[in-house]
């Protein structure tokens, strides 16, 4: 049998789905889908549904494969909260729908370039480091990692003394690999090091910053963190001068 090949929704707002659902907006798209914001009609809670482009969900592998992800993770609140699947038909062709919670805020990416200079206070980088290490530590201590964080994934829900924050998608459908919980690490330190400025401010930065970021050698990185854990406690007994 065929699989249709579909490459975008183009949900128009006010659109019902699966009867007691309506489309509020659209909120993004990638590789395996669409996310829109989408209403509840019988209590008007505001809600997220991923749509499944067709041929990257053959036999529902994928949608299954992210709504178990999700669910076993739901100790997690760095995680946004999985609720259920539907079946809708577009174009005359069956879509997996996952529904889950709906979170307000902003793409770290955009938060950033919001930012005098887009770029974070080392203080404040570091919150920001340490929000999103002790998220994403819970992850690995469920044995499953993102495998692509990045400034584009990650939304701000608050932010003050310290940071509220969710991430986007998860990357890897196998079984979990030692390399992709230390790509995690890296990819965390990165985030921190994009925050602070990049290359054009590292130089200045004070040296409780230059020991976590390492020049961004992997190798080093890994010596000195062999995990998130380690790297939260690091973070934590740090004294600033």
């Amino acid at each position: 049998m065929k699989v249709p090949q579909i490459d975008t929704f183009d949900l128009a707002p006010g659109r019902t789905l699966a009867r007691k659902y309506e489309i509020v907006s659209r909120l993004g798209g990638g590789w395996e889908g669409e996310v829109y914001k989408i209403r509840e009609k019988s209590t008007g809670i505001e809600r997220a549904a991923k749509l499944f482009f067709p041929q990257r969900n053959i036999r529902n592998k994928a949608a299954k494969f992210y709504a178990r992800k999700l669910h076993n993770l739901r100790a997690c609140p760095i995680v946004i909260h999985y609720h259920t699947e539907e079946t809708v038909v577009l174009r005359k062709n069956p879509i997996t729908v996952l529904v889950s919670e709906y979170v307000e805020g902003e793409l770290l990416s955009a938060f950033l370039d919001r930012q005098p200079g887009k770029r974070l206070h080392p203080y404040e980088a570091l919150h920001l480091l340490h929000a999103l290490v002790v998220g994403v530590e819970c992850i690995h201590r469920s044995r499953e990692y993102h495998g692509d964080l990045h400034t584009d994934n990650i939304i701000v829900e608050r932010y003050g003394l310290t940071f509220d924050l969710k991430i986007l998608d998860f990357f890897h459908w196998e079984a979990p690999k030692r390399e992709g919980y230390q790509d995690d690490l890296c990819d965390l330190i990165r985030i921190f090091y994009d925050a602070l400025g990049g290359a054009r401010h590292y130089a200045k930065q004070p040296i409780v910053v230059k020991a976590v970021v390492l020049g961004l050698k992997r190798s080093l990185i890994l010596k000195r963190y062999p995990n998130t854990t380690h790297l939260r406690q690091h973070l934590e007994s740090l004294r600033w001068e």
